[in-house]
């Protein structure tokens, strides 16, 4: 399946195109010049394999959680997308992306995978994943709260399952709390997957079109995580 999938939810901007097998990918740490260099990306890995548009056969986005800007400025790209090639869309966790390299990386099948992306305010987007033959699993569900309150969740899930850690994501080396765990875990930190990258989305993003997990561009939403922040919904959405 040919697969363009777009992130923008951290510092980082990344596009992905999956095309008979082949897969080109740009990815650019450029904080706050995601709405201008976006677009100028995917038209690049599209021009690189010489296809356009019409030769996709599904979209996929970052729906997040991460930058509240950011998560948006990926949605409404996608949207636009959509609506112009009337492709459905599949939307991505930035966190399962983030585990989902890890997981691709690390020979440990057996580790459980903690994600902990610093979403300011004192607070991390958090998750936890196992690795089996079918794909990812949620442990611990995705939530923001507080360093100290994914410390506590750690703690029960390590004392029940005695397992190997390997960490992703800001949030280890942001809060001290963290980094004091990971240090009295013997957790292993991936240095390199600190920010999702939308290579890593399109393995997910399949799996979401095999179970049915698609929108059109209408009912495309991402996630906040935050309850206070609601999504501008398209005319004519309830």
């Amino acid at each position: 399946m040919n697969i363009l999938a777009i992130d923008t939810a951290t510092e980082a901007c990344s596009v992905a195109l999956q095309y008979n097998d082949t897969v080109t990918t740009r990815f650019e740490i450029c904080p706050q010049q995601h709405s201008q260099r976006l677009l100028p990306m995917v038209d690049e890995v599209l021009k690189e394999v010489q296809v356009d548009l019409r030769d996709i056969d599904l979209l996929a986005f970052g729906r997040g959680p991460g930058s509240f800007t950011g998560v948006r400025i990926a949605t409404g790209m996608i949207q636009g997308l959509a609506l112009g090639t009337g492709l459905k869309v599949a939307g991505v966790s930035t966190l399962e992306a983030m585990a989902y390299e890890v997981s691709v990386k690390t020979e440990d099948k057996n580790a459980l995978i903690a994600v902990a992306s610093d979403a300011r305010m004192d607070e991390v987007y958090f998750a936890v994943y196992s690795q089996s033959p079918d794909g990812l699993e949620r442990r611990i569900e995705e939530q923001v709260c507080a360093p100290e309150v994914a410390v506590e969740q750690l703690k029960v899930l390590r004392d029940n399952s005695n397992t190997v850690f390997l960490m992703a994501g800001t949030g280890w080396s942001a809060y001290e709390k963290l980094d004091q765990w990971k240090s009295e875990a013997g957790g292993e930190a991936l240095l390199e997957v600190t920010l999702p990258n939308a290579q890593y989305m399109l393995e997910l993003a399949l799996n979401a079109y095999e179970k049915g997990e698609i929108s059109d561009a209408v009912n495309v939403e991402p996630i906040y995580l935050r309850d206070k922040v609601t999504w501008k919904k398209l005319p004519g959405r309830e």
